[in-house]
């Protein structure tokens, strides 16, 4: 198991954060006493920084035009542009709630039996769709480093007592379960990817939002309505440090998008295509309002900014085949283009501009890098298994760029380490693919690197040895790509 490293940068912002809390606690003695603090003494405070993790639902790599597509993402990408791009940022399932299980814990959820969404048995130790009560969040560590913290969006994770953001190190939660519906039937202006996700529209209810624990009310466009939330907690928490959590729920079906955002598309015939673009324009317009108040507040500097998507994008709405491009693969399996995803990290004035960063980097390395930001003194506690991805960012040493990066998703697996990608399919079938040279996955290797396959295998099967059982599940999916037909279980 690979722990999260801690860097001298990271003992250095270790140092600020106790600065941070003593000089806080300093403060409160003198107004105790009666005693205003000095301007010397309150601009000695220098508060450790603010960490943010934007994460879209269905984002295919191909979705962003960073990445080459045809939608205008200019916020996004804006982030790109102020610090680095990741060509090769993976999640650790292809479906949305065992990968976000892996973000939120910093491990993969294998370990305890969460891979499939539709998956027959819990995981080990807990309710369905859920992780174990045992396991600590990147949010518990990073209210025991001082911050405030907020999860905003969808959460996916259960909202039973124990399961609820709140009860795992969120001060506040506004968003819903899991799906919902973006506009209410009322509205004027909306409009729907085809008859059918209007038929479901009315059939099939979803939601509720909440606030906290109670149900609120959709006021406005959901993804514009969630950043509006966000952007309240940076106001309410600009004199302390913050982490927080906004997990969008676009471009996630239901495909439904208001008059705004289908209008900006009118030259698209495909109705599906075209409801897809506006959502994915609207979600680029809620990713602007939070970065809009972060340089308005003069936090900018002090805030690390992630984005990323919680898997590829899904068949069902790839009309055109480009929301993944130039991946083979979609949401469900684990071809690149169900783990490979959109992934960009900004920190003016701490990262370097414009750069691309080409090694694999996992959601699982979310929490160690925001624990490091954070000066968390006691990493090793959490049992993490990414590391923090920082240091090779400003060009030092790191442990990101030699570690394999595993997968398992029901009888099928993978792993990555530097270029080359072994797939394990069911009946014994194995594909190696030098997934930097050939991101579509075209050329199978495997005859011609034995030796690789074998390296691979071995550290495939060194990790599997720690997991449970694989779970199953009676829902499937078809692949046939390089004359490869499989069935995967999701």
């Amino acid at each position: 198991m690979q722990r999260a490293g801690r860097t001298r940068a990271s003992l250095r912002r270790g140092d600020r954060s106790r600065a941070w809390g003593w000089r806080r606690l300093g403060l409160a003695v003198l107004l105790l006493c009666g005693a205003p603090p000095s301007d010397s003494a309150a601009s000695e405070v220098e508060l450790p920084p603010n960490v943010i993790v934007l994460l879209a639902d269905d984002l295919g790599y191909g979705d962003v035009s960073m990445n080459g597509s045809e939608i205008p993402t200019p916020r996004i990408d804006s982030i790109a542009r102020r610090g680095v791009r990741f060509s090769s940022g993976y999640v650790t399932t292809p479906q949305c709630n065992p990968a976000r299980a892996g973000l939120l814990s910093g491990r993969y959820p294998q370990r305890w039996g969460q891979e499939l969404n539709q998956q027959v048995d819990p995981p080990i130790g807990s309710i369905q769709r859920a992780f174990p009560l045992t396991l600590k969040t990147i949010a518990d560590a990073m209210r025991e480093a001082g911050y405030a913290t907020a999860a905003v969006g969808k959460w996916h994770q259960r909202l039973e007592p124990g399961y609820h953001p709140l009860d795992r190190g969120f001060d506040s939660f506004y968003g819903t379960e899991a799906g919902m519906h973006y506009a209410e039937l009322s509205w004027p202006g909306r409009h729907y990817g085809s008859f059918l996700f209007w038929l479901d529209r009315r059939i099939n209810p979803k939601g509720p939002l909440y606030d906290g624990r109670e149900p609120t009310e959709l006021r406005e466009y959901l993804p514009l309505q969630l950043a509006r939330e966000a952007v309240g907690f940076i106001d309410r928490n600009q004199d302390r440090p913050f982490f927080l959590y906004l997990a969008f729920l676009m471009p996630h079906t239901p495909m439904e998008v208001t008059d705004e955002f289908y209008g900006r598309f009118p030259g698209v015939d495909d109705e599906t295509k075209r409801v897809y673009s506006g959502m994915v324009s609207a979600l680029d317009d809620a990713v602007g309002l939070v970065l809009d108040r972060l340089r308005e507040t003069g936090l900018e500097e002090r805030t690390l900014v992630i984005f990323t998507s919680d898997n590829g994008a899904a068949k069902y709405i790839d009309t055109d085949g480009s929301h993944n491009q130039p991946l083979t693969g979609h949401k469900r399996n684990l071809y690149e283009g169900g783990i490979r995803v959109p992934l960009a990290v900004q920190w003016k004035g701490q990262l370097p501009e414009g750069g691309t960063y080409h090694h694999p980097i996992s959601a699982l390395d979310i929490f160690p890098t925001a624990a490091a930001v954070a000066g968390l003194e006691d990493v090793e506690a959490y049992e993490l298994d990414g590391t923090n991805f920082l240091p090779g960012l400003r060009g030092e040493s790191s442990d990101a760029a030699e570690r394999p990066l595993f997968w398992r998703f029901g009888p099928h697996a993978a792993v990555r380490q530097g270029p080359y990608k072994l797939l394990f399919l069911a009946g014994g079938r194995t594909r190696l693919y030098d997934v930097d040279a050939d991101p579509g996955e075209s050329i199978d290797l495997s005859a011609e690197r034995p030796e690789v396959v074998r390296s691979l295998t071995r550290a495939y099967d060194s990790w599997n040895a720690e997991l449970p059982k694989p779970p199953t599940s009676r829902s499937t999916v078809t692949t046939r790509f390089n004359g490869d037909s499989v069935v995967w279980q999701y």
